[in-house]
């Protein structure tokens, strides 16, 4: 039995359609389904109900699925016990939020780069919603985002959550305390609408007699500290960011602020029988988190 066509059976019944599964293995549409229809005439069954647009599984393919997991797990212990390297460049395409990319991000990656010499990836820059859909449709292998994915054949892990701080202009903000009242008074910059930053924001205001502040919301972490530092008004970032950019930019966390609810990091990505590279990954980057003390706020 091929496992190639087992493994473009796999990939089509995990994603739910040929069309990601050849994008997955990096094949065409017609040569995916020439492997599903050589292994069903091989198998002697028919694995896929083609009456209709919708990928469905017979009851025969929905058993050979269970089995050809468990082919493709066996294949890669195989492999790994013999000492089979697979040789040339490994890439990995990974997504993550921008608060991740302007923190830790970068210096993990410098780790996996002296890790593994091997690994290259594609980086993707998104909101949260779309990293998770990315991931679950296969066009992304890992991603690093505000919210799980839940879904079939796919793994979240929580990471340590980013505290959160008001960030002003060092020279335009120089009060020794920052309350509620002070800062309703002031233009305040958070993330898009309806993400954790933005609900946070807005329930520091609920069921308080403070008058509600104008809040502007941005996807760019770049353009909100852009406008802080051309004195716009304040904006609610991950206190690592700040970390980061203080040394080069007149941005102060403001004292006395109300707490900010931390920012939840979720990394999620597909179970993948064939390989445990973003296992690797994922475990590289929890300890990578772990020596490097990444600040969380309880």
């Amino acid at each position: 039995m091929n496992l190639r066509f087992v493994e473009a059976f796999h990939w089509a019944v995990s994603l739910g359609s040929v069309t990601r599964a050849a994008q997955k293995l990096h094949i065409t549409q017609s040569a995916l389904s020439a492997r599903i229809s050589a292994l069903e005439e091989e198998l002697g069954t028919v694995l896929v109900d083609r009456r209709d647009k919708q990928f469905r599984l017979t009851i025969a393919g929905q058993r050979f699925h269970t089995l050809a997991q468990q082919l493709l797990a066996m294949q890669r212990q195989i492999k790994e016990a013999m000492g089979h390297n697979s040789s040339g460049m490994v890439t990995v395409r990974i997504g993550a939020i921008e608060s991740v990319v302007h923190s830790w991000l970068p210096q993990w990656l410098v780790r996996m780069r002296a890790e593994q010499p091997d690994f290259a990836f594609e980086l993707t820059v998104e909101t949260s919603p779309v990293l998770v859909d990315q991931v679950r449709r296969g066009a992304l292998d890992l991603v690093f985002a505000a919210i799980p994915a839940n879904d079939a054949g796919l793994r979240s892990v929580a990471l340590p959550a980013m505290q959160m701080s008001f960030v002003g202009n060092q020279e335009m903000h120089r009060a020794r305390r920052y309350r509620l009242n002070d800062l309703a008074c002031l233009e305040l910059l958070t993330f898009q609408r309806g993400s954790q930053p933005h609900q946070a924001l807005l329930e520091l205001f609920q069921g308080d007699e403070t008058p509600t502040p104008r809040i502007h919301t941005i996807s760019s972490i770049s353009a909100m500290v852009q406008l802080v530092e051309a004195g716009f008004g304040v904006a609610t970032l991950p206190s690592e960011v700040l970390t980061a950019l203080a040394h080069r930019s007149p941005l102060r966390a403001l004292p006395g602020a109300p707490a900010l609810a931390p920012l939840p990091i979720h990394a999620s990505y597909r179970e993948d029988p064939t390989s445990t590279l973003t296992e690797s990954l994922l475990a590289s980057a929890t300890a990578h988190l772990r020596s490097s003390g990444t600040r969380t706020k309880p």
